[in-house]
């Protein structure tokens, strides 16, 4: 393998199964429901794409971008870089993360949007790793439960490298 420091966690295939089962279940929940599911950028985006083709309803999208201020050990304030397009009042929101960690960024993101008056807020994440929760924040919805692993490829990354990656691995030189 080209990449000798990294261990395929989940080949394409069990992502691809996983997705198409949280489409379904997405698809059934939102029935009649106006949806619009919002991505958070960078690392979601091929999650994202994925899961929105397995959603068998009338949707919108849209995108937001966050970043988290603090040392390495503790996510400290939590900046919004690129907000929402559109007004989200009386909408049912879909925010959908590549990774729920400590859950700094999803609890303020959650209570950001929270006040704007959205008819429904709930979230999906890909991979869940409740083993760094410094919250109580629970995704409504989630591919997989992992580990305290360092993980990249599909979405996420290490420097900015192997998002790319069809497949998820953990970096077996890193903690």
């Amino acid at each position: 393998m080209l990449y000798d420091n990294l261990e395929v966690l989940y080949d394409e295939k069990a992502i691809a199964q996983r997705v198409e089962a949280l489409g379904k279940e997405i698809t059934k929940d939102y029935a009649g429901k106006d949806l619009l599911m919002i991505g958070i950028l960078k690392g979601s985006f091929m999650f994202f794409s994925d899961l929105l083709k397995k959603i068998d309803l009338p949707l919108e999208i849209d995108f937001m971008a966050a970043k988290s201020y603090g040392d390495k050990t503790y996510s400290g304030e939590v900046r919004i870089i690129k907000d929402l397009d559109k007004p989200i009042e009386g909408r049912h929101i879909l925010i959908v993360e590549d990774i729920l960690d400590t859950g700094q960024t999803l609890t303020a993101l959650y209570k950001m949007l929270e006040v704007r008056g959205a008819a429904s807020l709930k979230t999906c994440a890909f991979l869940d790793k409740p083993a760094r929760r410094t919250t109580n924040f629970c995704a409504d919805y989630k591919g997989y439960e992992i580990p305290d692993y360092f993980v990249v490829g599909y979405g996420l990354d290490f420097a900015e490298k192997y998002r790319n990656l069809p497949f998820v691995a953990i970096v077996k030189d890193v903690k």
